[in-house]
């Protein structure tokens, strides 16, 4: 009686803190659209519009990168500042950064505290959370100042110091971010990055920036505490890193086959190397997205709506959902009963919880997209493009995002806000816990397929 009691107060407790998650996200959005509306906040000193701020609130704080107002050329430095602030909180998690804030003060962090710590990193226990959140927390801000020390000397020389010294800030938070936002301006020759295109240094930086937010702050203490012994790593942990370079190395090669005949043979292994790796969720370019060919656009589609891996900077189904459901697929077409990776079996709750998730994505993106087509009038595949890089949390575009009407900016606003949180975040959030029935029903078989 005392085991049901308390297992109905955690899964209490649990839907308590989605909702929690999901109220802190949203008066994040709020917060940051009213501040960016301050005529101090634009560089002509008017007050931008509430539709265009709340757009870039919601780009900002879930990560994705998409615009209606170019970053460079419209924000002031201030404006400027308040996005990267809301990258960053979007980033690490809004729970993460306030408990953190908390913590700081020196109260104690009760357990309810400790499991919005839990859900909010996607961690695996209670246990050790706190110790956890201040590892990822250190972490992060090792990470951005490094990867801002390494571009200084190029945006320095390209931009002046003190200009350069914020670029290279905003850029690095931006990328570790998965976030996509830049500075360069769309009428400047650096485009995106576009101007770095044939930059070793720039592009390697960003793009162990970008990995390295993208794999999981799990991931990074497996890495810290156990090294190369490879042995000890946890299941996560190995799926994470051999679905990564599967992700980055077969892409590349298609994008090198597909793409950019034009360039330069070395130009080109880089160009096609960074678009692989950009495009699960930062939305950064180094090429020009609108003369990709039509196979190299729907490539890009499914890397967007992959995104990264569970606890982490980036969005997207995650990487670990699609190993699994390969790994299902693997199972079946070998006739055998259990899951199995790594010598490790896989639960078949895992399982379920992949295929809802993608089918909850690929619902979302099928609907907007066809919502984005019909109020446009665009062409289906321009659609996809747009409402993946939405959903996904990427930022990635192919130009229509300024001049897209309400409605579908409404609905690029809520993709992005699902691609962030989760979907099954706002479904537990919203939705209370249903009881099993005291007996199971009798099975019949149906035939699928």
């Amino acid at each position: 009686m005392r085991i049901g009691f308390l297992h109905r107060k955690f899964k209490n407790r649990t839907t308590s803190s989605f909702q929690v998650i999901l109220f802190g996200f949203l008066v994040l959005i709020l917060l940051g659209a009213l501040v960016l509306m301050l005529p101090a906040c634009s560089r002509d000193g008017t007050a931008t519009p509430f539709g265009d701020t709340l757009f870039t609130a919601v780009s900002a704080s879930c990560v994705t990168g998409l615009v209606v107002r170019d970053t460079a050329t419209h924000w002031s430095l201030l404006g400027q500042v308040v996005i990267l602030i809301l990258i960053q909180i979007g980033g690490l998690g809004v729970i993460t950064v306030a408990v953190t804030f908390f913590r700081l003060s020196g109260r104690r962090i009760s357990l309810a505290q400790r499991n919005m710590m839990q859900q909010s990193i996607s961690a695996p226990q209670v246990g050790g959370i706190v110790r956890r959140t201040g590892f990822l927390i250190n972490g992060a801000i090792i990470i951005e100042l490094t990867g801002a020390l390494l571009l200084l000397p190029v945006f320095a020389r390209d931009f002046g110091f003190w200009k350069g010294l914020w670029y290279s800030l905003f850029h690095s938070v931006s990328a570790f971010c998965n976030a996509g936002f830049d500075l360069m301006g769309v009428r400047e020759k650096y485009a995106s990055l576009t101007g770095y295109a044939a930059d070793l240094w720039v592009n390697t930086v960003i793009m162990l920036l970008i990995i390295i937010g993208g794999i999981g702050f799990l991931v990074w203490e497996d890495l810290r505490r156990n090294r190369l012994r490879v042995h000890r790593y946890r299941l996560q942990t190995k799926l994470v890193l051999v679905t990564s370079t599967i992700l980055i190395l077969v892409p590349a090669a298609l994008n090198y086959l597909l793409e950019y005949r034009t360039l330069p043979l070395g130009e080109r292994i880089l160009t096609s190397l960074f678009q692989s790796v950009t495009t699960r969720t930062a939305g950064f370019n180094t090429a020009d997205l609108t003369k990709m060919s039509e196979p190299g656009i729907l490539l890009m589609i499914v890397l967007m709506l992959i995104g990264g891996s569970p606890g982490s900077t980036a969005g997207g189904m995650k990487t670990t959902t699609v190993a699994v459901l390969f790994l299902a697929g693997v199972t079946v077409f070998r006739r055998r009963d259990d899951v199995e990776c790594f010598r490790r079996r896989i639960g078949q709750d895992v399982i379920r919880n992949a295929g809802t998730i993608l089918f909850l994505y690929l619902m979302l993106f099928g609907i907007g997209s066809a919502v984005l087509c019909r109020a446009e009038g665009l062409p289906l595949l321009t659609c996809l493009f747009e409402t993946g890089s939405a959903v996904g949390t990427v930022g990635l575009s192919l130009g229509i995002t300024p001049g897209l009407h309400l409605s579908s900016r409404i609905v690029l606003m809520i993709l992005m806000f699902l691609g962030r949180v989760g979907a099954l975040t706002l479904v537990y959030a919203l939705l209370p816990g249903g009881k099993n029935p005291p007996g199971r029903k009798p099975q019949e078989t149906i035939t699928v397929g």
